[in-house]
């Protein structure tokens, strides 16, 4: 039995959760949840018992001095809760951990647990993974859900994902089993450029996230970080050439592939978020988003070098869903059957 006598009752909760690991391209999910957390000064209210669901030989534990005492840290996963007040307050269930290494159904079922007892009306689950898509362009994010009715209501696309799956796909399908609406975002990493942190990524998922549960979030210093770290790889890019005429070629793609979508639905998106953030002050300025993320010219050269050899994380979801980045970045159903990843 799930006891939260130090948790007060909570307004219109959402649980918006983030794992490292297989489903984290980018450290982009996990940096969102951070983000959250931070910007908000969440209270963490309890930590899943890392004896139960992790291997220590793949996720070590740590050790540090504090006040000259020798201390140790587990990897686990934590739960934390913000208050956001304002004209509509809303409040939120934060869930930051590491993909679990075993019993992954009673891991869900845990959660599912929280979330029951906190009254939680919707869980927004956040990914990332490689995918054939250039630096200089928005980033991709797509919204995901099993439940058709969802899908309709909140515009999101049913997905039709099937193939090896992670902590993400297994605990939405636990939450559409216990009858809680669960919805995944998922954003696109470029796969020449894998390396975490990437806060364009964290910036779009959160962006998105903003969109779905209609919570203005603050920025903080993501948008300088984001600007940095695309100047950053446009320079190393510039010195390589091969390098650069792919990416040209990634850029070209999208652009194709993306012109029926410069109207309608995605403006007035954009156009909702301005006006939101307009009166925002410092942390919701829309130039973040405006010139850096929509009108990168196109002869800008690009990034480095492929994933290093050891992010076997990254170089395995590269290979099962970079051709096709956000057909599906659902990498989101499986049948909640035990998640060890192959």
């Amino acid at each position: 039995m799930i006891e939260l006598e130090g948790v007060p009752e909570l307004v219109d909760p959402v649980m918006v959760a983030a794992f490292e690991g297989w489903n984290d391209a980018g450290d982009a999910a996990s940096t969102a949840v951070a983000h959250l957390d931070r910007e908000w000064k969440g209270e963490v209210f309890a930590a899943l018992d890392a004896e139960d669901y992790y291997d220590f030989q793949v996720n070590r534990p740590t050790v540090f001095m504090e006040g000259g005492t020798r201390k140790i840290t587990w990897p686990t996963t934590r739960l934390s809760v913000v208050r956001v007040g304002g004209a509509k307050p809303r409040d939120l269930v934060l869930v930051r951990g590491i993909e679990p290494s075993m019993r992954w159904r009673s891991f869900c079922n845990e959660l599912l647990g929280f979330a029951h007892e906190l009254g939680v009306e919707l869980v927004v689950i956040l990914g990332a993974l490689l995918g054939d898509t250039p630096h200089t362009r928005p980033v991709p994010v797509s919204g995901v859900t099993s439940d058709p009715d969802l899908a309709r209501s909140m515009n999101l696309e049913e997905t039709r994902y099937e193939g090896p799956t992670g902590i993400v796909g297994v605990l939405q399908e636990a939450c559409t089993h216990a009858g809680v609406p669960a919805v995944s975002l998922w954003a696109a990493v470029p796969h020449y450029v894998s390396q975490p942190p990437n806060p364009k990524a964290t910036m779009a998922l959160l962006n998105r996230l903003e969109d779905l549960i209609d919570l203005r979030i603050p920025l903080g210093e993501l948008p300088e970080d984001a600007r940095a770290w695309q100047l950053g790889v446009d320079q190393l890019a510039a010195e390589d050439s091969e390098v650069a005429e792919y990416v040209q070629t990634l850029e070209e793609a999208r652009d194709t592939a993306e012109l029926p979508e410069a109207s309608g639905e995605a403006i007035a998106r954009e156009f909702e978020r301005y006006l939101r953030r307009r009166d925002g002050g410092p942390g919701h300025a829309t130039e973040a988003e405006g010139p850096f993320l929509r009108d990168a010219p196109h002869d800008r050269t690009k990034p480095p070098y492929p994933p290093p050899s050891g992010d076997a994380r990254n170089v395995e979801r590269s290979e099962d869903s970079a051709p096709e980045p956000e057909a599906e970045a659902d990498a989101d159903r499986e049948s909640g059957e035990d998640g060890s990843q192959e």
